[in-house]
């Protein structure tokens, strides 16, 4: 296989620091060598590849942007370069890396207890234990402020009823992040998957994400300890753990839209019809402008947003936009690949197909196109729509 030199159009990696640099090699020579030669086999046979978790720990990968409990404390541009080259590879394992990291390791870094932290952060940076983050109700997902779980206060424990869906890593996790309603005001918790009253099913014949895990939890009576309580009520908890994976999500998408521009152009100058290379045809090098503009465009979107977090002065609402836009532009090129590839790229033989199909979760899980519209709109007009 040959080396993936990706597309970099406005030349942003002259502005990358050395560190940043070896940081997307390390984690681009990984993908290429231990992702890209399996991911079309655990795709097509909805399995998850779970040695990932301990070569990626190996690597500083597992909540690559914390600082100390043994985590690697990188720059957020440093971690958005991970998550765009592990989405190169598949969108499922970019999101059990980013649940990992951003929606697991992250609440506990910011809300636990220090025990917590003590006891959970390392062997979570080392892969050793798999968290699984359970916002999402059945009936509840773009609206959480609905949610029906509930937690009970018992003497010095808690005890929590309620059903989660669609939960990344659910079943392959060792403890799950689970938010309830604890005397109204939603609180978040520690539950490790053994407890009693825990229960784990995975969803199957899924279309998107086939190698990753994704599982319903359902809880009765799950006793919990006051030490694994979160100190964070409100949906302010779970909405800074979401922003900080979207964020990587605005990476992640590139990544899956480089490897998707890539295959189109290598298709386009080998594949000759009419006595020449598709790529010589006007429709076709209009269709690879229309790519290289865009995947140009959320490049620099999700850099400068990385600097502005770096800066600590980003806000919730530029994160929505690079959410919603780089992942809809990548879709979009992921289907623009396929009619290139014509028949070629229904095939698992080709990238384009798989990055279609798990794009069109990553356009849904993590806020919808939609809802990212329209927190927009209310950040633009002061008026929230959706209420």
């Amino acid at each position: 296989m040959k080396n993936f030199e990706g597309l970099d159009f406005y030349n942003i990696s002259s502005l990358l620091t050395d560190e940043e640099k070896a940081v997307q090699q390390t984690i681009r020579s990984y993908v290429s060598q231990n992702i890209l030669p399996t991911i079309a086999e655990h795709f097509e046979n909805h399995t998850f590849p779970k040695n990932l978790f301990k070569d990626l720990g190996a690597l500083g990968a597992l909540g690559a942007n914390l600082k100390g409990y043994g985590c690697a404390g990188l720059g957020e541009v440093s971690y958005g370069l991970i998550m765009q080259e592990l989405e190169r590879g598949d969108s499922g394992i970019r999101s059990a890396i980013s649940v990992q990291g951003a929606l697991c390791m992250f609440p506990i870094w910011a809300y636990a207890k220090e025990e917590a932290k003590q006891k959970y952060l390392p062997a979570m940076a080392r892969g050793e234990v798999i968290g699984c983050f359970g916002l999402t109700e059945p009936d509840f997902g773009s609206n959480p402020s609905g949610m029906q779980t509930i937690a009970v206060k018992k003497g010095n424990d808690y005890s929590i009823t309620g059903n989660k869906m669609w939960i990344t890593n659910g079943g392959l996790a060792d403890i799950a992040i689970v938010w309830a309603r604890l005397e109204g005001k939603v609180t978040g918790f520690i539950i490790p998957t053994n407890t009693p009253g825990m229960t784990v099913r995975n969803i199957e014949k899924k279309f998107s994400l086939n190698a990753s895990v994704t599982s319903e939890l359902i809880m009765k009576d799950c006793v919990v300890p006051e030490e694994l309580r979160l100190d964070v009520t409100g949906l302010k908890g779970p909405f800074s753990c979401l922003n900080h994976a979207r964020y990587g999500i605005a990476w992640g998408a590139m990544g899956a839209a480089m490897a998707c521009f890539d295959e189109a152009k290598n298709y386009a100058l080998t594949r000759i019809q009419f006595d020449k290379p598709i790529a010589s045809f006007q429709l076709v090098q209009a269709k690879l402008t229309h790519m290289l503009s865009e995947i140009t465009k959320g490049q620099l979107l999700a850099y400068h947003l990385g600097r502005l977090k770096e800066q600590g002065v980003s806000h919730s609402e530029q994160v929505s936009l690079a959410k919603m836009n780089n992942v809809s532009k990548a879709l979009e090129i992921a289907r623009m690949t396929r009619d290139i590839l014509g028949a070629s790229g229904i095939t698992l033989e080709y990238q384009c197909g798989r990055h279609m199909m798990n794009l069109e979760s990553v356009n849904t899980y993590e806020g919808t196109e939609d809802i990212h519209r329209l927190i927009l709109g209310e950040y633009i007009t002061g008026i929230p729509a959706y209420k």
